[in-house]
């Protein structure tokens, strides 16, 4: 790793970007900044941070039933797969937590956190580590608990799916549309369009976004 951290903040506020810019440690470059879902995921392609300083709750996103910041995390974290993503929020609610973790972040802390404190947990994740507020850490040890059984559990419900129909399912929760999952596994869009539904059907679940929640909870993307 590079002596200079490079970092990308999002955040809706453009006097908190500023005066977080300000705060952070000389070893940290503000290399871009965003204040929507749409600019958050364009500066974070540009620019391939090694950190992205995610607000949960942006304006500007297409699926109103995730946060903000999950919504840049599962539409660009595949495309820079070197960056890590520290959610930096006034939020301390459980599910606000455990939402934007379970999208990819490595970290959550609120703004109450000082220049010098961010800086380190920036270092941290930076460095592979996972970094939580203290008063949150609970809520992420609660959901892994819980994950652990859905985990157990998933592999049971693969073997729901044929071979073919989990090629689809990744493709597919990974934001692909059906003619580009076609000419991905030469086949026609007809074909990926039945293998959807039967997934779907199979899994129970109702439309592509549950089926991109459901894979990403599992870590199958």
């Amino acid at each position: 790793m590079a002596d200079t951290l490079t970092v990308v903040v999002v955040d809706d506020h453009s006097i908190f970007r500023s005066g977080l810019r300000a705060d952070l440690d000389r070893s940290i470059e503000v290399v871009g900044e965003a204040a929507d879902v749409p600019s958050a995921v364009a500066v974070i392609a540009a620019t391939r941070p090694h950190v992205v300083l995610l607000d949960v709750h942006l304006p500007g996103g297409s699926d109103a039933s995730v946060s903000g910041g999950a919504e840049v995390l599962r539409r660009v974290a595949s495309e820079v797969p070197s960056t890590r993503f520290l959610a930096l929020s006034v939020s301390d609610k459980a599910e606000d937590v455990v939402g934007v973790i379970r999208a990819g972040a490595r970290g959550y802390i609120t703004k109450g956190a000082s220049g010098a404190e961010v800086s380190r947990a920036v270092q941290a994740v930076a460095g592979g580590d996972a970094v939580f507020s203290p008063r949150l850490a609970g809520f992420v040890l609660d959901a892994f608990g819980a994950a652990v059984g859905e985990t157990a559990a998933a592999d049971d419900e693969l073997d729901r799916l044929s071979a073919r129909e989990q090629e689809v399912m990744r493709l597919i929760a990974r934001g692909y549309a059906y003619k580009e999952v076609a000419a991905t596994l030469f086949i026609s869009a007809k074909t990926v369009e039945s293998h959807v539904s039967s997934v779907l059907r199979k899994l129970q679940l109702s439309s592509r976004h549950e089926l991109t929640a459901w894979a990403t909870a599992r870590r199958l993307l």
